[in-house]
């Protein structure tokens, strides 16, 4: 596939949970390749270091201070990032919640439920509406995990919630696919960002090891590795490809 096949110049994207970890690397990816780079998260200063860095790199972004369980919020952060259009929708914003199932308490469940999985649900719908508008089709791609394909212990509320974005995703893809609407998951591995590294010290280290240890690749993975991916997804380098999990995890999964 031809380089070209991932120039995005021309195009407009929208980003949640750009203000930093895979959200930043795939903002700056994605207006790196030429998109315009709408930045999207509720933390207004990681936003503003976000668009600081695609502008300082010549890339153009805007940024939306945005609760993403707001829907009113969403739809009128959308509607005002899709004039004309929108093109690409990265759906990155989520939460990471750990508790055994037996200690999971309704509140944990409804945080984590209503940032993973309506927040997503309320991005897709705003943005395949003005796609769909406007006719001229889009990606849309959403963040799903590894957790996915595992029973790990303590992610009850974390896999639940990304499992639901799978079949939120494959429905899509269905529903949209006519109008030209791709529509794809990313599943990471573990990956460093702000999300995974707020344990202390010796935890953390622990849980690199472990996954050192379980990858064929024999490391962890990074931001940019997903924002890669998400690029991939975005570009008319998958121009035939809808409904489906992309997996960069090292390795350590490898699900039929």
């Amino acid at each position: 596939m031809p380089v070209k096949a991932y120039d995005l110049t021309g195009r407009t994207a929208f980003i949640t949970g750009a203000g930093g970890g895979i959200g930043r690397a795939t903002a700056r990816l994605l207006a790196e390749a030429g998109a315009t780079v709408h930045c999207a998260d509720r933390d207004e200063q990681g936003l503003q270091e976000t668009a600081a860095l695609i502008t300082k790199a010549g890339g153009t972004a805007c940024t939306y201070p945005l609760d993403v369980t707001d829907k009113a919020q969403v739809d009128q952060a959308i509607a005002t990032a899709a004039t004309p259009r929108l093109d690409i929708l990265a759906a990155i914003a989520g939460v990471m919640h750990s508790s055994p199932v037996l200690e999971t308490r309704d509140e944990d469940l409804d945080r984590v439920m209503d940032i993973n999985f309506k927040g997503v649900l309320y991005a897709c719908q705003a943005a395949a509406r003005t796609m769909v508008a406007a006719g001229s089709g889009g990606s849309i791609i959403t963040m799903a995990s590894g957790a996915v394909d595992t029973g790990a212990p303590g992610l009850l509320c974390y896999g639940a919630s990304k499992a639901a974005v799978v079949q939120l995703s494959k429905t899509l893809a269905t529903e949209l696919g006519p109008h030209g609407i791709r529509v794809n998951i990313v599943a990471p591995g573990w990956i460093r960002t702000p999300m995974t590294t707020r344990f202390d010290a010796e935890e953390q280290a622990h849980t690199e090891r472990t996954m050192v240890r379980m990858s064929p690749l024999g490391r962890v993975g990074e931001p940019d590795d997903i924002a890669h991916a998400v690029l991939h997804l975005a570009s008319d380098a998958a121009s035939f490809t809808t409904g489906q999990i992309l997996r960069p995890n090292g390795g350590v999964a490898m699900p039929w």
